[in-house]
């Protein structure tokens, strides 16, 4: 219990530093795009600021799914990336990241760079661990011997 709890405090904090992250650098993206005339009102930098941190939690907290040996591992990524995606959605819509008059074609191409996105995160992310797994693994064959 104690594991699957520093776990789950360890990856949030991940998440939400990386949402913090990406939130930080597309802020400079479109402060580079509208010329430096990028200017949030209403408290709207500080929503934004929050609902990164939501979503960064959105997708750190279902990681705890991956300590369950019972589930099979495509079910664990739709568990963990559907949970992430949805709120992620509902935050961006929330906070005006995506604004009231978007098309429906123009949802489904945000829609696609947002799995996009978390897919190739979380691609990453299984690439580093399973990297670990296989020097680990390579330690207890050397202590074997």
């Amino acid at each position: 219990m104690n594991k699957i709890i520093k776990d789950l405090v360890k990856s949030t904090v991940i998440s939400i530093g990386m949402a913090l992250t990406i939130f930080c650098l597309a802020g400079i993206v479109f402060d580079i795009i509208y010329g430096g005339n990028f200017s949030l009102e209403g408290y709207r930098f500080t929503k934004m600021v929050a609902g990164s941190a939501i979503v960064g939690l959105g997708f750190g907290v279902p990681t705890v799914v991956y300590n369950s040996d019972k589930l099979p591992q495509p079910i664990k990524v739709v568990i963990h990336m559907g949970i992430g995606c949805v709120i992620y959605t509902v935050v961006a819509y929330a906070v005006g990241w995506f604004g009231g008059s978007v098309t429906i074609a123009q949802g489904l191409i945000v829609a696609a760079i947002q799995l996009v996105v978390a897919f190739v995160i979380w691609f990453c992310f299984m690439r580093y661990y399973k990297k670990e797994a296989e020097k680990m693994n390579e330690k207890i064959q050397a202590m074997k011997r």
